[in-house]
């Protein structure tokens, strides 16, 4: 997939986050480059969802800078610019997905047609009827998804988005992604599991709060001279690699 050559989307500088005594990110530096799926990996509890709501402007940060689309990250003016899907479902459970994801439309300004686009792009239109608590774990997951997409977002960032879904769910899910990509969307996408780094432009490698690296698949398979992508990580935790 090819990548533009404009300033990145997402660019970190030396960032720092604590809670209470415990630092969680340590001096974490990195940029997005734009129409790209970015690939956040590494093990659970190792600060990927605090990295993630850094970069949306929901977390409170020690020190270093974060930019997203230009701007200062939490600015106002990205509200509308940057669609944000955490782990948890985001969707009523008493109103029907398409209820649901008319609801995020009128706070970004969308018309109907988007909310029909944003249903049938997730997959959902025989179920656009059903209410939230009649769906299940999947299917609310790909529900949470329509609500960001109704948006449009230049970016979207998306906090482990395929746990606990089937192999095949798994595979339609990042068909969309592609699809998203491919349309000019820039994806942060975060996994605790390696075989995902299959589907990313880029990899960001993420151990204890410190970035490993950033590099491609590709790349690290070479740098590693392993083939498989959850050796290659466990090979440069092991050699202690730097970015």
């Amino acid at each position: 997939m090819s990548q533009s050559t404009a300033s990145p989307v997402v660019e970190v500088q030396n960032l720092r986050v604590r809670r209470g005594r415990r630092r969680v990110l340590h001096d974490v530096s990195l940029t997005i480059p734009r129409g790209s799926i970015t690939g956040l990996l590494g093990p659970s509890g190792c600060g990927k969802t605090t990295l993630m709501r850094c970069i949306v402007g929901t977390q409170i940060v020690e020190s270093g800078d974060v930019r997203a689309l230009g701007h200062p990250a939490g600015s106002a003016t990205l509200r509308h610019r940057i669609g944000y899907v955490t782990q948890a479902p985001s969707i009523y459970s008493d109103i029907s997905v398409r209820e649901n994801v008319a609801y995020f439309a009128a706070l970004y300004g969308r018309d109907r047609a988007d909310v029909e686009q944003a249903v049938a792009a997730v997959g959902l239109g025989p179920q656009a009827r059903q209410r939230g608590d009649q769906l299940s774990g999947g299917q609310q997951t790909r529900a949470s998804l329509a609500c960001a997409l109704v948006a449009q977002p230049e970016l979207l960032v998306l906090d482990e988005p395929t746990v606990g879904l089937d192999p095949v769910l798994r595979v339609e899910l990042w068909q969309q992604f592609h699809a998203l990509a491919a349309n000019g969307t820039t994806l942060l996408v975060s996994s605790h599991v390696m075989d995902e780094a299959e589907h990313c432009d880029q990899l960001l490698l993420l151990r204890e709060g410190h970035l490993l690296a950033q590099l491609s698949p590709r790349d690290l398979r070479a740098r590693t001279g392993e083939q498989n992508l959850e050796t290659a990580f466990l090979t440069l935790i092991t050699i202690g690699s730097d970015t």
